[in-house]
């Protein structure tokens, strides 16, 4: 999975600028970050990587970068 498409693709799930995000910023910052976008996050994920990611891993997930990450794991 290439990093920079991933961020692109999240950025348009939550509907961000794009070039806003980088892989280091913290979810909770990001103003965008609530439960919808757990949700948006779940769908992109599954819809552009196959990926079924438990909701209850997100938690643990505090970056963008770990996002990716769940996405990396949760391939199928």
């Amino acid at each position: 999975m290439n990093p920079a498409e991933f961020y692109r693709n999240l950025e348009e799930s939550l509907d961000l600028e794009p070039g806003t995000l980088k892989g280091g910023e913290v979810l909770t910052k990001l103003g965008a970050w609530d439960s919808m976008s757990v949700v948006c996050f779940i769908a992109m994920a599954d819809e552009k990587y196959s990926a079924t990611i438990p909701p209850n891993s997100i938690p643990e997930s505090p970056t963008v970068e770990d996002l990716a990450g769940l996405v990396q794991e949760f391939r199928t």
